[in-house]
């Protein structure tokens, strides 16, 4: 009545056995009879095991009743094991089972024989008890089958459950899967599952039953939390059902397993005697396997596929514990048994089983008073894989302390990390601690906050203080702003000689020098305040970074409204009355102060109101904190850029209008270039100074934009007029000029006719005229 996996294992203890000293001279043998899990059948296979000359003989006294055959191994179902034991019990021939669990089996008095390797389901139950109370599962269905089993193990648990789990239903199915209402009490069971508000259902049926179950549970879209009997729990045809992962998590129990040495290569290495043939094992891969009886199709290692070797790890101790009585029996030491080896079977279960104790891979085993085994049992979890699943231990229940651990399922979580629990303790994924949080041990179950001051990253095992990040000098971008700073501040020394050294030429004369003066100076106080982002800000530095910047810059647009100022009213020729009155207006010293005191008043006022500062600031991530200049009063900020914005757009606009002045006469174009570079540079400035507020890039962010306006009228306003006047100076004479008027004049007569023509010589002359006389003198 074993499985086929169990046959094996069995086999291959027995040779394990023969090949050792553990039996010195003794060869055990076996005989496999299947009862096809029918009670009668498996009083035949007792009868044929037990028949001396072909029957089986009826005796007074069945004392000295010698069968070739000592013990039995069986069966597998306590069913089964109920029938036979109490045939075997007249003669009190050993039956060691490695599965019956039914508690009548411990009654001594009816089944004196009958041993088994596995705890009673009195203790099933109570270990039943405790996984539930654990997960405080206090409300469930219970489902078993109509047998000595199932009606046993039910009692057991509703007796040790009592006061501690309420049962919400109780279902019995038919036992005998050829009932013909198995099918219609199934039916009936799935509805009240349904109906029920118990979301945990215990099912102490046979697997058969199970899976009709399951399938009922997968049509309906119905998941629960199943609780699985010794009976199913280790089954692994339902592991491998359509749509098993519909049904919900499914716990259960199963006796105490363990690995066979050598059984996985004995099993890949399984042949039949050379010559002969082995109709067992053929007919497992054909049955169990479906597979061809041809080896080029169907490899052993398919064995593997289709069984769990720790399943059958019983029957090996079992046999071993037969082995460990007939070694007493037999009066064996290393070298021979001196016994006799023609006994009766009951000699091994009165004189020596009972009393048996041996170590079998680092494991002590003994029976006690009721021949049962005492371990406890194996946890067991379904978990997922693919469509299917698979059964993995998850704790133990300990008979002799009554308690339910846990085993480690995943590896321990370093420090820095947390265990987020799944739905069974001792299976979890480790997480990083957040930001701000961390754990200096292992397996801690939740992450410490860092104190007041102190920072970590995500996964950090300490806090530290945090880092001050600003603007070093030997940094990266710092050395770039310095390196433009530098060709800046050179290119406005050289344009500076270049114009003092050619002062006296038409070019700079028509640039006017003395604005042009300033307007290097201004740049240079621009580019000086760019040194003063770099480095740790302190209070005079952010001060010092606008208000040099402020006042440098504000100065050279200012020379540059000067100038267009200057082009409009040329361009206002045409109107003299109206040039004559914005004529007025022209007083380029005094403009220059008053537009660049304006400046200095707005600057004052935020100095003294709201003043910039050092501020740390922090984005809220990472462990580095910035240094930076707050601005203090952000009207003050925005107030002094916008100052200067309305000097660009004015300087614009006056540009603009004077445009149609003749290009040898005035700087339109460069102005309308210069201030849209510096308005268009300024209005990206705005979200991006915004978006790094908090990090030390904002001081990059106005430190370029300040190097791009200033590069954006250096690039426009100087460096031309110091090329012309350096490479083009046979081009740079009043004749050259007035030439180039000539023939301007000379495509006007083409175009309209001679009267236009004198207008145009007495408008170019006069303007001409004007022009040399009023600016450049």
């Amino acid at each position: 009545g074993l499985s086929f996996a169990a046959v094996f294992l069995a086999i291959h203890t027995i040779e394990e056995i023969n090949n050792s000293t553990l039996l010195p001279g003794i060869k055990l043998g076996y005989e496999v009879c299947d009862p096809c899990a029918s009670p009668t059948k498996a009083l035949h296979c007792v009868e044929h095991l037990l028949a001396v000359n072909g029957s089986l003989p009826a005796l007074v006294d069945y004392t000295d009743f010698r069968p070739p055959v000592k013990a039995l191994l069986g069966e597998r179902y306590s069913e089964l094991s109920i029938a036979i034991a109490k045939l075997l019990s007249l003669y009190l021939f050993p039956q060691i089972s490695c599965s019956s669990s039914s508690p009548v089996l411990s009654d001594k008095l009816r089944y004196p024989s009958f041993m088994r390797v596995i705890p009673s389901d009195v203790y099933q139950a109570q270990a039943l008890v405790k996984l539930m109370s654990h997960f405080s599962w206090n409300w469930v269905g219970v489902m078993y089958g109509d047998d000595d089993y199932g009606r046993a193990a039910y009692q057991s648990f509703m007796q040790e459950s009592e006061g501690k789990i309420c049962a919400d239903f109780e279902k019995v199915v038919p036992h005998y899967l050829d009932h013909v209402d198995v099918d219609k009490h199934i039916k009936d069971v799935a509805q009240s599952i349904r109906k029920s508000e118990a979301k945990v259902v215990l099912l102490i049926l046979k697997p058969q039953l199970v899976e009709k179950l399951f399938k009922e549970m997968i049509q309906t879209n119905t998941s629960r939390i199943w609780i699985a009997s010794d009976a199913w729990s280790m089954n692994r045809f339902l592991t491998k059902m359509k749509d098993i992962n519909k049904v919900g998590e499914i716990f259960g129990f199963s006796f105490s397993m363990g690995i066979t040495p050598g059984f996985e290569d004995y099993l890949k290495n399984l042949r039949p005697t050379p010559g002969a043939r082995n109709d067992y094992i053929e007919e497992y891969k054909q049955l169990r396997l479906n597979c061809s009886l041809s080896p080029s199709t169907c490899a052993v290692d398919d064995v593997l596929q289709a069984v769990d070797l720790r399943e059958a790890y019983r029957e090996r101790v079992a046999i071993h514990a037969f082995a460990h009585g007939l070694r007493a029996l037999l009066t064996c030491n290393e070298t021979a048994c001196s016994g006799d080896t023609n006994f009766p079977p009951w000699q091994v279960r009165v004189l020596n089983m009972r009393s048996v104790n041996f170590t079998l891979d680092g494991n002590t085993y003994s029976f006690d008073e009721n021949g049962d085994f005492a371990d406890g049992y194996d946890l067991i979890m379904w978990k997922e894989k693919n469509d299917e699943r698979f059964i993995e231990i998850v704790g133990k229940f300990l008979l002799k302390n009554g308690d339910l651990s846990w085993s480690k399922c995943s590896e321990s979580c370093p420090p820095g990390s947390v265990k987020n629990q799944s739905k069974i303790p001792c299976c979890y994924n480790c997480v990083q601690c957040g930001e701000g949080n961390y754990t200096d041990g292992w397996d801690l179950p939740e992450c410490l906050r860092c104190p007041k001051g102190m920072w970590s990253n995500k996964g950090d095992s300490k806090c530290r203080k945090f880092e001050e990040k600003y603007l070093d000098w030997k940094d990266s971008y710092p050395i770039a702003l310095l390196a433009a700073t530098a060709i800046g501040l050179v290119l406005v020394l050289t344009s500076l000689i270049i114009f003092y050294v050619h002062r006296n030429t038409i070019v700079i004369k028509k640039a006017d020098n003395t604005m042009s003066c300033f307007m290097l100076l201004g740049l240079a106080v621009s580019f000086v305040s760019v040194i003063m982002f770099i480095s740790r800000p302190n209070e005079h530095l952010c001060r010092a970074q606008q208000a040099v910047y402020g006042l440098g810059f504000t100065l050279c647009v200012s020379c540059i409204l000067v100038k267009a100022y200057r082009t409009f009213l040329a361009f206002m020729a045409f109107d003299p009355d109206k040039q004559h009155t914005l004529k007025k207006l022209y007083k380029p010293l005094i403009n220059l102060g008053l537009l660049t005191g304006g400046q200095g008043i707005i600057l004052l006022f935020w100095l003294v109101f709201g003043s910039p500062h050092p501020d740390l600031k922090w984005p809220g991530t990472g462990m580095e904190k910035y240094v930076v200049c707050d601005e203090g009063s952000i009207v003050g900020f925005g107030v002094m850029h916008g100052y200067i914005a309305l000097l660009a757009f004015i300087c614009f606009f006056l540009a603009f209008k004077g445009r149609k002045v003749p290009h040898d006469f005035n700087e339109t174009g460069v102005i309308i270039f210069s201030m849209l570079i510096h308005l268009f540079v300024w209005l990206c400035f705005i979200p991006i100074y915004i978006e790094r507020n908090k990090t030390e890039q904002r001081h990059i962010v106005q430190a370029s934009a300040i190097l791009a306006s200033n590069y954006g009228i250096m690039f426009c306003h100087f460096v031309p007029k110091c090329y012309i006047v350096l490479w083009e100076l046979s081009e740079n004479s009043r004749a050259s000029i007035i030439g180039r008027l000539a023939r301007q004049v000379k495509d006007d007569m083409v175009l309209k006719g001679c009267f236009d023509y004198f207008c145009c010589i007495f408008v170019h002359f006069s303007t001409y005229t004007y022009r040399d006389s009023a600016f450049m003198n």
